[in-house]
C-alpha cells in the first residue's frame, strides 16, 4: 500500500468510484485534480468513456481537468511496469497489478479518444443547456432560445 499524507489519502478516497462522493473544497485544494483521478479510477474499473459525465462550475476547470485527464491516459500508454505500478499506486489502485491490469491502463487513451459521443467533461451550464436543446418542449422553453450572458 502507498504511504499517502492525509490530505492526499482524503483526495484518493474521494476519488473511489465505489464511493458516492460530493466534492465542495477551497480554491487551491485539489478538486481540480481529484475529479480527473475519480474518472480515471472509474475508467480502470471498466466504465465506457461515452458513460461518464464530469461536471464543473467553470470553462477554466473543466479544460484544465480534461488537460490533465488525457495527459495522464497519454502517458500511461508509454510508462514502463514498475512506474505505471507506481503512479496507479498514487491514483489509489492499492495491490498487486498483473500484465492485463497494466494493459487495460495503457488502452484507456485510445478508448477515451474514439469513444462514441466522447467523455464528456464540462460545465453545469454547458449541460444544462445541451439538455434544454434537446428537450425544449418538456422544459417549457422555446426550441429557439438563447442564453444570457
Amino acid at each position: 500500500m502507498t504511504q499517502r499524507d492525509s490530505a492526499t489519502e482524503r483526495q484518493v478516497q474521494a476519488a473511489r468510484p465505489t464511493e458516492s462522493t460530493w466534492l465542495s473544497a477551497n480554491a487551491g485544494s485539489g478538486k481540480t485534480r481529484v475529479l480527473p483521478d475519480r474518472v480515471a479510477r472509474l475508467l480502470l474499473e471498466g466504465v465506457l468513456p461515452q458513460h461518464i459525465l464530469c461536471l464543473t462550475y467553470t470553462k477554466a476547470a473543466a479544460s484544465e481537468m480534461q488537460n490533465r485527464l488525457f495527459k495522464r491516459l497519454g502517458d500511461w500508454s508509454m510508462k514502463p511496469d514498475e512506474k505505471l505500478s507506481q503512479e496507479l499506486g498514487v491514483l489509489g489502485i492499492d495491490g498487486p497489478l498483473d500484465g492485463p491490469d497494466l494493459r487495460n491502463a495503457r488502452t484507456l487513451f485510445a478508448r477515451a479518444i474514439e469513444a462514441p459521443g466522447g467523455l464528456k467533461i464540462q460545465t453545469i451550464h454547458s449541460f444544462c443547456s445541451a439538455l434544454l436543446r434537446r428537450f425544449p418542449l418538456e422544459a417549457g422553453v422555446s426550441p429557439l432560445f438563447s442564453e444570457m450572458e
